[in-house]
């Protein structure tokens, strides 16, 4: 039994305890759902008496599930057998492929392809089409097929709704695709999902064999839940409907890869008997911090609405620093990290970023102040090219119909099978409907090589034939130490004998410890890779980090005492490709939102008043984020050399209506007459300006990104959704102002 009265607020006691039936906890940021949920499951065991094995509660990083982990066994009493299923939907879908997948007539050493492996596969298709990667991205055929593939959309269904050659390319290009992973026996991430559901629908007594497993269903941050997420967990919980879901509609951020906020807004429909439970009660942030976060996400619609509070009354002001230029800005935040370091030595700082591409002015201006940081977002571990490489060769030895592993290992290290030899290679394995694995041995038996590529295919044959053997003989660590030396593979690096190859051998030697790591916990070979494979960016973060660099995405979950969030700028972010859907400006602001709230003590908020756009020589001028002016004028203080805040020009979408603008205003204490009383003189339009929206006769509406030259000799760039940037001359372009 244990005693939790003492340990939760009133509305978390309430949804630990209510065990039975549909459940929607509605946590707001900071408000301790993680301890909810592992009290939630302690409850059950421990006072209710429900079988571990017969919980199970999914999230979507390797870190949350193993932190719930954690948390729920020291809530549990010493010495208790059995264990609640913990994992990523990704892991729990391999469990469940792993046992099942022959029911749709794949094997269960199927592989699974990274994204680097998917790209590949494209490619590859692409190559078989005749198509020239000029005319047609892989990435963006990748993309396509994923998004197609996430909302449920067969090769034949893309082909048969396409508008233009494009689309009809990329449908010929996703059967190719589909048919080349299952001939190597391999599955993407997509598929993960997509094939655990497709034996569900088509297998009832799998179906009835889950719920019968698992009678209590948790979800942890159900707003970022996508279409096959929502089906599998329906599934799930088809006969029972002891579900339990928690998340936050208003940290809802992942959209552009397929996230749903409709699961969330829609919960009670799905399940007429659902009760409701708020988690308003911050223990993260300071009052203030949450007042200006909340002022900023009450301008979205499609809440449910929650009310945060906090005991931490007062704290700092949210603080606003108006940069001249982008290298200004980036130096101002190394200034206020060095002297926040001075008055906190101790604390953890975090300056998050809307894309990429802006750290690299932070990380200089980190780097000249001799800072020490640490960014999110680089390569992981088992991204590098010499653990992708070993891991490939580890690959083959489970499923040698992996041809996709098997091509990036054939000539590495390079051991004379040129591209010639490949290219013949794959051809004929087209024309006969072999897999690589396959074909080189068709052509080692029949000689249809020269002697000295014949010699070479077959020593590389007779070598993975030798790693398979010895898998059945040797352990992880000693396979994998066997394959380093017998492959030439570190001899290869030991010869080039540079810092970076040298680098590259203690990696190496790390996939050597992982792999005795992996071993003490008894697992096998497959579990090894498996975990390989679903290792995701967020599970890279450095918890012992004082400064880190990242994503506003990737700071999701997490929390610091001091954060910068930079960049706020319109285009920036919100981002340019948001601005023509109401949509995806709320779910910019909800990005916002959850930046906001990572703060616990005290937040910053950046923008350069000029910046360099698009590789350009010169410099254009930025219009501030409408989030700055959603803020209350109380709750902020700007420290850009005592200037006060503009008052904001409102051209976007939220704001398109003679009603709001007034409502706007009124919220501000100053009421204003739009009605068209009077006529008057027609006003000079100003200059094109970054930032502004323009109509093109052809185009359609865009947002100037760039600006160049003055009067007749200017040249705008101009952002066009489905028709991408367009360099234009104002003067013969015929260019509406929006």
């Amino acid at each position: 039994m244990i005693h939790i009265e003492k340990e939760l607020n009133s509305p978390q006691l309430k949804a630990v305890q209510t065990t039975e039936g549909p459940l929607l906890i509605l946590a707001g940021a900071g408000s301790g759902k993680t301890r909810v949920i592992t009290y939630r499951i302690a409850h059950l065991i421990e006072n209710r008496q429900v079988r571990p094995e017969s919980i199970l509660a999914v999230t979507f990083t390797n870190k949350a599930a193993e932190e719930m982990l954690h948390r729920v066994h020291s809530l549990l009493r010493p010495g208790r057998s059995g264990n609640p299923t913990v994992s990523t939907f990704h892991s729990f879908c391999v469990r469940v492929l792993r046992r099942d997948i022959p029911l749709i007539s794949y094997g269960r050493d199927f592989t699974i392809y990274d994204d680097v492996d998917q790209l590949a596969v494209v490619k590859a298709s692409l190559k078989e089409m005749g198509l020239d990667e000029k005319l047609l991205s892989a990435r963006y055929a990748l993309s396509r097929i994923s998004y197609a593939k996430n909302h449920g959309l067969t090769p034949e269904t893309v082909y048969e709704q396409a508008y233009d050659s494009k689309t009809e390319k990329i449908a010929i290009a996703f059967g190719l695709y589909e048919k080349k992973l299952k001939q190597a026996n391999a599955l993407d991430f997509d598929d993960l999902l997509l094939k655990t559901v497709e034996i569900c629908q088509a297998h009832p007594s799998l179906r009835q064999r889950l719920n019968e497993q698992f009678r209590y269903v948790m979800v942890d941050e159900y707003q970022d839940t996508n279409r096959t997420q929502y089906q599998l967990i329906r599934h799930l919980t088809q006969l029972q409907q002891n579900l339990c879901v928690v998340g936050d509609e208003d940290q809802s951020i992942y959209g552009w890869r397929g996230a749903d906020i409709q699961n969330i807004l829609s919960f009670e429909s799905d399940y007429p008997q659902a009760q409701i439970i708020k988690l308003e009660q911050n223990y993260r942030s300071t009052k203030i911090i949450l007042d200006a976060a909340g002022a900023v996400v009450a301008n979205n619609e499609a809440r449910k609405g929650k009310s945060l509070w906090t005991e931490r009354t007062g704290g700092e002001p949210v603080t606003l620093y108006e940069a001249p230029d982008a290298e200004n800005e980036a130096q101002f935040v190394a200034q206020q990290i060095l002297s926040q370091n001075r008055l906190h030595p101790n604390e953890k700082l975090a300056v998050l970023y809307r894309t990429n591409f802006q750290s690299r002015l932070f990380e200089e201006a980190c780097r000249r102040n001799a800072i020490k940081y640490s960014i999110v977002g680089g390569f992981s571990f088992y991204e590098r090219a010499e653990i992708k490489d070993l891991l490939c060769y580890l690959k083959v030895c489970l499923n040698p119909r992996d041809s996709v592993s098997l091509l990036r290992i054939l000539n590495t290290p390079p051991r004379g099978i040129g591209k010639t030899t490949i290219e013949t290679l794959e051809q004929e394995g087209r024309k006969r409907g072999l897999t690589l694995w396959e074909t080189i041995r068709f052509a080692v038996e029949q000689q249809t090589f020269t002697a000295r590529t014949l010699h070479a295919l077959k020593e590389f044959q007779e070598r993975i034939q030798e790693f398979i053997e010895a898998l059945r003989q040797v352990s992880l660590s000693k396979l994998i130490q066997l394959i380093m030396d017998k492959s030439g593979y570190v001899g290869w690096l030991e010869t080039e004998g540079t810092e970076e190859e040298l680098s590259r051998i203690e990696n190496l030697q790390e996939l050597v410890n992982a792999a005795r790591d992996s071993e003490g916990r008894g697992e096998t070979l497959q579990d090894f890779l498996d975990h390989a494979a679903l290792v995701s960016d967020t599970d890279d973060y450095d918890a012992r980090a004082r400064v880190t660099l990242m994503t506003l995405h990737s700071a999701k979950g997490l929390e610091f005492p001091v954060v910068f969030i930079v960049g706020l700028e319109e285009g920036l972010f919100p981002h340019s490709r948001s601005s023509l859907s109401p949509q995806e400006v709320e779910e910019e602001r909800r990005l916002c939102y959850v930046g906001m709230t990572r703060a616990q003590r005290k937040l910053t908020l950046t923008r350069a008043r000029s910046r360099r756009f698009l590789g350009s020589e010169g410099t254009s001028e930025t219009e501030p984020s409408r989030f700055i002016y959603e803020i209350p004028a109380d709750l902020i203080e700007n420290i850009s050399n005592g200037q006060a805040r503009r008052k904001p020009t409102y051209e976007g979408l939220a704001y398109n209506t003679i009603e709001s603008i007034q409502e706007f205003y009124r919220q501000r204490g100053k009421e204003i007459d739009l009605a068209p009383t009077r006529k008057t003189e027609p006003r000079r339009e100003e200059g094109f300006k970054h930032g502004c929206y323009v109509r093109h006769a052809k185009y359609g509406v865009g947002m100037i990104v760039r600006c160049e030259g003055e009067g007749n000799d200017s040249k705008l760039t101009i952002s066009f959704p489905g028709y991408g940037l367009k360099k234009l001359v104002p003067k013969y372009a015929n260019l509406e102002k929006v």
